[in-house]
């Protein structure tokens, strides 16, 4: 079982989530409360992968309910920084795309 870790931070105009290690089974929990929490706390949530290094069904499964919790309320969730085979999981499964930001969003400002 790896290490998985999930933070959260504010910049402005979004609230990241940053998650490092592996999001399992293990982490699944904790990675529903801290997405969960973010949208309740925001219209935009930035989910950064870049510290992620695998993600299975469980992972990409809570990345999908906090996106739809965040639609619920008119809010936003993206994922931003995936690699390896996090962004091969999340391409394969079609929720690269549906998670991408819109390129005017990346660094949080409109273009």
């Amino acid at each position: 079982m790896g290490h998985f870790e999930a933070r959260t931070s504010t910049e402005p105009g979004r609230l990241v989530v940053a998650l490092a290690g592996e999001c399992d089974l293990a982490g699944r929990d904790e990675l529903a409360a801290v997405l969960l929490a973010a949208v309740d706390r925001t219209s935009v949530v930035f989910v950064d992968l870049a510290g992620l290094t695998f993600i299975d069904s469980s992972g990409v499964h809570g990345l999908v309910t906090a996106y739809h919790a965040a639609r619920q309320t008119g809010g936003r969730l993206y994922v931003i920084n995936a690699g390896g085979t996090v962004a091969e999981v999340l391409d394969l499964t079609g929720i690269g795309d549906l998670l991408r930001p819109p390129a005017d969003r990346i660094d949080g400002h409109h273009a």
